[in-house]
Formats: C-alpha cells, sequence, structure tokens
C-alpha cells in the first residue's frame, strides 16, 4: 500500500498549511482510494457556498483520475440543520446516482466564520481507470 499525501495545483488551494487536501491510498490490486479534507467555498448563500464546495471537490477528484460518481461517503457538516433540504437539493445536483454512505451534523461554527458548510469526502476509483 502507498500513501500520498497532495495539494493538486488545478483545484482551490488549501486554507491554511495544517493540512493536505488529498490523502491517496493505492490498494495492492490497482484500486484507489481518496480522502479529501474538509471543503468549504466562499458565497453568500449556503446554495452558493455548496455548489463551491462540489467543484472544489470535483476538481480534487479530476485531480487523481476520478469523479463524483466515485464517492462512496460524504460528512456534511452544517451551521444550521434546519436548512438540509436547501444544501440536499445542491447536493442532488452533483451527487446524481445512488447516494454514497453518509452523516451530516450541526456544528455552531466552522473554519470561517461566514461559512456555513464543510464537507469532507471519500471516494474509491477501481483498478485500471
Amino acid at each position: 500500500m502507498k500513501i500520498t499525501l497532495d495539494h493538486p495545483a488545478s483545484a482551490p488551494q488549501p486554507l491554511s498549511p495544517y493540512y493536505s487536501q488529498v490523502a491517496r491510498v493505492e490498494q495492492a490490486d490497482g484500486g484507489v482510494l481518496l480522502f479529501l479534507s474538509g471543503q468549504i467555498a466562499e458565497g453568500a448563500t449556503l446554495a452558493e457556498q455548496t455548489r463551491g464546495v462540489f467543484e472544489a471537490i470535483a476538481a480534487l477528484l479530476e485531480a487523481h483520475g476520478a469523479g463524483l460518481a466515485d464517492v462512496v461517503n460524504i460528512r456534511t457538516y452544517l451551521t444550521d440543520i434546519s436548512r438540509l433540504d436547501e444544501y440536499g437539493a445542491v447536493r442532488r445536483e452533483f451527487l446524481t446516482g445512488a447516494p454514497p454512505t453518509g452523516m451530516t451534523f450541526e456544528v455552531p461554527r466552522l473554519f470561517r466564520p461566514e461559512a456555513q458548510v464543510e464537507i469532507e469526502i471519500v471516494a474509491a476509483v477501481p483498478a485500471g481507470r
């Protein structure tokens, strides 16, 4: 098993030097697991921030030969859980297949005070891709 920590140049850069954006874990069978750190995005509304987060996630996955269809687990942190349906509507624009496993949490605040949503994911890329 080989583990590579990465900040792909083709994706938005991390907001802090204290974490890696992607942990790429190469499996013995040639498959790859991608663990993405929590992503936040700018925007005035929850919908704008959610779109920005999924666009950043898509860019990070693409940099490693994967896509949103490879997402197998998602963890979402919302500062207002009563807005789950608003978040969910945007999420369904990006995750169009069978929904991945996941959890959603309400938190009092995130890394940036203006952030309303943070999302971290795990993706599984089959061997040969």
